[in-house]
């Protein structure tokens, strides 16, 4: 999705990709038009007592791309660096994502410019309480529902979640997603990220002779989408000789234990150790940086990380046949078209990682509902919306002869702007 080579910035970087798909599917000037710019910006001030008392303001962003398909959808990160155009981009992404998935859902994305790690738990508190209250007009169950992003957790949407109950003078869980179980979380979402993309990986596989018990992966990334998709391959057989966190990553050409990797990176005791941690239990196992191991003879890759990390420089090089983008963005527009040319099949990112919102809108409808279902219930429809968008995909993508993350767009788009031609514009 961003490229760390190109000079456009994160919306404009969406904005040429939002042309390249236009011309394909001869989408109509006007509704191009349209889709280039927010529904709807709102950036306001969230002034915040201090521990020490002093009152501190930062800044709060909400976009809301998108309402032909429903109402909006997407996280909200807490960060630094985060900016206005990044928000753009973010939830422009997100209406294509919900769209592809065949959700009833446009994209939004929200932000706010903050170390989070510099505050306590009770300042974070009043200024996800406070950038809540800020936006309470403008969220809401049949409105926008935010959900965990970079830096935000179940603790962060419960307080969303509460402050506007609050504010609307009833309990409603359905506005936010990502919630603990306690107070109308779902089942299955803590796994659904990494579960959905080993969705689409097999179905993939499937397609190309390829099966569990036959293949090696290597996964940058050992976060919550990582290490799910590292334990669901493993128990299938699959030898997974590769992982990698910020620290470094760790291989054998024989396959990994993943079970006691897990244990090492996520102990019971709440602290995250190192991936590295592991090269004192497998003697077999070497240090590998994270540039190295995306190059590895692997038959799937699959990054889980950063953005920007496959580009034209090291694409020529990659050796996996399947690489399924469970990080948004890991690939630039440059080394697509390296990897397209040799024969790489790349899931991208708004087919791969898209398990998250999926069982983000499962939730919200179990909140509506309010009724539950098992988490066996939740993988089975996952499931099946995971696997009906990656064959249309796959199926356009055959008949076009394009590569799967343009065949991806081009169903977004195109099912974005005919709600927009059927809704009509008013007045």
């Amino acid at each position: 999705m961003s490229s760390v080579t190109t000079k456009l910035n994160p919306y404009q970087m969406a904005v040429e990709q939002l042309n390249e798909v236009a011309k394909l599917i001869n989408l109509d000037p006007g509704i191009h038009e349209y889709l280039k710019y927010p529904k709807r910006e709102i950036t306001v001030s969230i002034p915040v007592k201090m521990d020490d008392g002093s009152i501190k303001v930062f800044t709060g962003y909400r976009v809301q791309h998108n309402f032909a398909l429903g109402p909006t959808k997407g996280g909200i990160r807490y960060h630094q660096d985060v900016t206005l155009d990044e928000v753009r981009a973010l939830a422009m992404w997100m209406t294509w994502k919900c769209s592809v998935m065949g959700l009833p859902y446009g994209g939004a994305k929200g932000g706010v410019v903050v170390n989070p790690k510099e505050l306590s738990k009770g300042e974070l508190e009043r200024l996800t309480r406070r950038f809540t209250f800020e936006l309470v007009n403008f969220i809401g169950p049949d409105r926008d529902i935010p959900a965990p992003d970079v830096n935000t957790d179940p603790q962060v949407m419960a307080w969303i979640m509460d402050t506007y109950s609050m504010s609307v003078g009833y309990s409603a869980p359905g506005v936010v997603t990502g919630k603990p179980l306690e107070i109308g979380g779902s089942l299955g979402r803590f796994e659904a990220t990494g579960r959905g993309c080993v969705y689409t990986v097999l179905e993939l596989m499937n397609k190309l002779g390829m099966k569990p018990n036959e293949i090696k992966v290597a996964i940058q990334g050992f976060g919550n989408a990582g290490h799910v998709a590292a334990k669901l391959l493993h128990e299938m057989g699959a030898k997974v000789v590769a992982i990698s966190d910020s620290s470094g990553g760790v291989f054998n050409p024989e396959g990994l234990d993943i079970p006691k990797a897990i244990e090492i990176k996520y102990p019971k005791d709440g602290k995250k150790g190192s991936v590295l941690q592991y090269l004192d239990v497998d003697p077999k196992a070497e240090k590998i940086s994270n540039e190295d191991l995306l190059e590895l003879d692997v038959d799937v890759l699959i990054p889980a990380a950063l953005e920007g990390v496959i580009t034209d420089a090291n694409a020529p090089r990659i050796k996996a046949k399947i690489i399924a983008e469970a990080a948004n963005g890991p690939t630039t527009p440059e080394a697509d078209k390296i990897l397209w040319s040799k024969g790489t099949y790349v899931i991208p990112d708004i087919v791969a990682n898209a398990g998250g919102v999926t069982v983000s809108y499962f939730e919200w409808v179990q909140d509506i509902q309010s009724y539950f279902w098992t988490e066996e219930e939740v993988n089975t429809k996952l499931k099946n919306v995971m696997t009906t968008a990656f064959n249309k995909v796959w199926e356009l993508s055959k008949k076009e002869n394009v590569d799967l993350r343009m065949a991806a767009y081009m169903i977004a788009v195109s099912r974005v702007a005919k709600a927009m031609v059927l809704r009509g514009l008013y007045p």
